[in-house]
């Protein structure tokens, strides 16, 4: 075999490569056989986290720019539509798209398109990063969600390998075609619970999806019918289903939830982690491999606040008034926490990045957001590459 960049030592060859920033790994790929095996490397991904180059990224479900037609404003079915449409951002209620976001560094990039000739993500879809470890390969699996132009519930999965730089279709989430589910991944699966089906009934039901082998496990039902429930992964190792109502509640939301034990299969409650009546849409949790069990979650009054394992919820800091509608809240590595949400509803959104430290409390630093990342996000979740 050649060398990996002529005239280089070897050494200093891996260190440049290892240096390429996250969204040209697909190009890096296609350079030669021999960059490709690099990339490909368990070695290669060691070496960029013990250099300190692996990068905290959200991954977000976010309206496209463009502008819709004057005359267009498509079918409004709900209150779900008709939120949809109020917070595009001024891009069109139905067309959505995949952007990684480095909130540190400010560094956005879309990626390609879905298959298929509508090209956008389905409306109200989930997205979960699956981990990467013990011979797997970071994915973005999108589930779910509704048609964008009949805007009718689907079972569709779609899976972004970081390396290929393509999507592929997934085997399509069995059972009823629900709604307004919970989703998270935990370890090398991603989990699903509760939501509604057709009839607007809500689910018990759970499933797990493993995108290695493209398959659906049915898990145990939850105890409760949840439909708009949140869910987290917690510790790296639970499956945590927070707050929704049963069919009859509609809207009013209870303040229990249930955790899911992969290593054991079952369920268990817990009683009372936010309040009755509260959306638990903004709850958060800390991110795999932080060793922390805190959540995060914006309150009625436009707070962050936090809680730590059984501790009540504590006030951290007043989220900035641009940032309070329609938020999103995440976490990323060192405790900080990203907000991105706009002023009003279908205003342009705004990113702040919080970081607390002892004795000098918290603060809010501004992200950079271009035009084109202005529109809503639907969706999010945290990844390291």
């Amino acid at each position: 075999m050649g060398e990996l960049i002529p005239g280089l030592p070897e050494e200093v060859a891996r260190e440049c490569l290892v240096r390429v920033g996250f969204d040209q790994l697909p190009v890096v790929r296609r350079i030669s056989r021999q960059w490709k095996s690099e990339v490909e490397s368990p070695d290669y991904h060691r070496q960029r986290r013990a250099e300190g180059l692996a990068r905290p990224v959200l991954a977000l479900v976010q309206a496209q720019p463009t502008a819709p037609p004057a005359d267009d404003a498509g079918p409004v079915a709900d209150k779900h539509s008709t939120a949809a449409a109020a917070g595009s951002g001024g891009g069109p209620a139905n067309s959505y798209r995949m952007v990684l976001l480095d909130p540190v560094e400010g560094r956005w990039a879309p990626l390609p398109p879905l298959p298929g000739p509508s090209e956008s993500l389905p409306l109200f879809c989930q997205v979960a990063a699956v981990d990467g470890g013990q011979g797997r390969r970071k994915r973005l699996v999108v589930v779910g969600g509704w048609h964008p132009e009949t805007w009718a519930p689907t079972d569709a999965v779609f899976v972004y390998d970081f390396l290929t730089g393509a999507w592929r279709r997934g085997a399509p989430m069995p059972g009823p075609r629900r709604s307004f589910f919970a989703c998270a991944a935990v370890g090398g699966a991603v989990y699903v619970a509760g939501g509604h089906d057709d009839e607007k009934n809500a689910l018990r039901s759970a499933l797990a999806y493993d995108p290695e082998a493209d398959a659906w496990a049915q898990l145990p039902d939850m105890a409760e019918e949840r439909d708009e429930p949140r869910g987290l992964c917690v510790a790296g190792r639970f499956f945590l289903v927070v707050g929704g109502y049963p069919t009859q509640a509609q809207g009013r939301f209870v303040g229990s939830a249930e955790c899911f034990d992969p290593a054991t299969s079952a369920w268990a409650p817990v009683d009372d982690l936010v309040e009755d009546g509260v959306c638990p849409r903004t709850c958060c949790a800390a991110p795999p491999g932080s060793g922390s069990e805190r959540m995060y979650m914006l309150s009625r009054d436009g707070h962050l606040v936090a809680r730590d394992g059984g501790a009540a919820w504590r006030p951290v800091a007043q989220v900035p008034e641009d940032a309070r509608t329609a938020a999103t809240v995440s976490v990323i590595p060192d405790d900080r926490v990203v907000v991105i949400g706009s002023g009003c509803h279908g205003g342009d959104q705004t990113v702040y990045v919080l970081r607390e430290e002892a004795g000098k409390g918290a603060s809010w630093t501004r992200a950079a957001a271009p035009p084109e990342f202005s529109g809503h996000v639907q969706a999010s979740c945290f990844l390291e590459i």
